[in-house]
């Protein structure tokens, strides 16, 4: 049996047909795990779903996850907005299968919950097809790109704020000339009333 596995390891499951998770099992990170659970439901043809997780009260690192087959659970209904469109296909039948890992003291991640068994058909893709999860970024990176939006939507914020005071600054020098244009004209009529009223008298 494999004690641990890196993420190169894991990876490299794909081309194995032995391995399937157990209690107990070794990981060296949250991301091996990952890619080793998507091997292994890619051989098996399931998808997986990187399902829910908890973070450590002292630091907020992800110290539990759970990965999850794509059926599991189920949809939740909503409220029908025209009869015209067509049903959603049920992508949810409220499999079970999963594993669950948890990050030791020591680091490791070992897998404290495992499931088998699926209540659905499987379909296994070919090799050329298989579908492959967007594993690039960790939970923390996907935080830190999270911070990072939202910091550049606050800059364009104040930007946006800054450039709606010089117009509205703008448009109010224009309502102030205006005004002026407009008591010159009007004192110019008057000024000609006046002229032509002396006129006929």
């Amino acid at each position: 049996m494999i004690e641990s596995l890196n993420g190169q390891e894991a990876a490299a499951f794909e081309g194995s047909s032995d391995m399937e998770p157990y209690v107990g099992m070794e990981f060296e990170t949250e991301e091996a795990a990952k890619v080793f659970y998507d091997a292994y439901a890619t051989h098996l043809g399931f998808i997986m779903r990187v399902d829910a997780f908890r973070r450590s009260l002292r630091d907020g690192k992800v110290v539990w996850r759970r990965l999850v087959c794509n059926k599991e659970g189920f949809r939740k209904t909503r409220p029908k907005r025209s009869e015209s469109r067509k049903p959603r296909a049920i992508t949810r039948e409220g499999c079970k299968a999963m594993i669950v890992v948890k990050r030791e003291k020591s680091g490791k991640w070992i897998v404290t919950r495992f499931i088998k068994e699926h209540n659905h058909s499987l379909v296994v893709t070919p090799a050329n097809g298989r579908r492959t999860v967007l594993l690039s970024q960790t939970p923390d990176e996907k935080d830190m790109k999270i911070r990072e939006l939202t910091a550049e939507l606050q800059r364009e914020r104040k930007r946006s704020a800054a450039y709606q005071e010089q117009l509205d600054m703008v448009l109010r020098e224009m309502e102030e000339h205006s005004n002026h244009l407009s008591r010159n004209i009007d004192d110019i009529v008057q000024s000609v009333k006046e002229i032509e009223s002396k006129r006929v008298a």
